[in-house]
């Protein structure tokens, strides 16, 4: 399991300030990404079957990452941002793999992954007065 700030959290953690970000690997390979006051006492949930739905259905095989943040609110804000990533911007997260996570951001739809490094042509509408 990865970690990030774990140390500062352990010691709030006792006091039940701030919170945790989480993402366990589940069954059928899929990722669950949570947060949470008590850490110890959600995961004990979600492995005994009494977590989220999700989990339920997919029961979870290992804790793969986590961070500490000093107030829930962050936890709760990272939880939303690492819901939003691809499989495989998690997967680099999970690995250690920073280095990755801009690459793993762009945008792969095809118009814009095609496009990405064509200069706009003006007479599509682009121009470079923005504030018109």
């Amino acid at each position: 399991m990865k970690s990030k700030n774990t140390s500062a959290g352990a010691a709030a953690s006792a006091d039940n300030v701030g919170g945790w970000t989480y993402i366990l690997e589940c069954l059928g390979g899929y990722y669950y990404v949570g947060s949470t006051k008590n850490l110890e006492a959600r995961i004990r949930q979600h492995f005994l079957g009494r977590g989220a739905n999700f989990t339920r259905k997919n029961p979870p095989l290992r804790l793969a990452y986590l961070e500490w943040f000093p107030r829930i609110a962050q936890a709760f804000y990272r939880e939303k941002q690492l819901q939003g990533w691809s499989r495989e911007k998690k997967m680099a997260l999970i690995n250690n793999q920073t280095e990755l996570l801009p690459e793993l951001a762009e945008c792969q739809n095809s118009t814009h992954y095609l496009n990405r490094f064509k200069a706009p042509d003006p007479a599509d509408g682009f121009s470079r007065n923005h504030n018109r």
